[in-house]
């Protein structure tokens, strides 16, 4: 069987998720320490009769790392 692209990213995106929600779940261990960047306050663009906004925070978990593993090995065994 021809292993796909898009299920090996829809897989990772599920592990960033499940993990970051473990991780949020247990917000005293270990598993919650981690790294965020990106704006931290959103950027407006006013152009009068148009206002765009745009942000994005990225907050990387060890909970999400193992996440991110977990999804791989599932990815290589199917």
């Amino acid at each position: 069987m021809r292993k796909n692209g898009w299920t090996c990213f829809l897989l990772i995106l599920a592990g960033i998720v499940v993990g970051g929600f473990v991780g949020s779940l247990l917000p005293a261990t270990w598993l919650n320490y981690g790294q965020s960047f990106g704006l931290t306050s959103p950027l407006i663009l006013d152009l009068g009769i148009l206002s765009i906004t745009f942000g994005l925070t990225i907050h990387i978990t060890i909970a999400s790392i193992i996440g991110i593993a977990v999804a791989l090995v599932i990815y290589r065994l199917i």
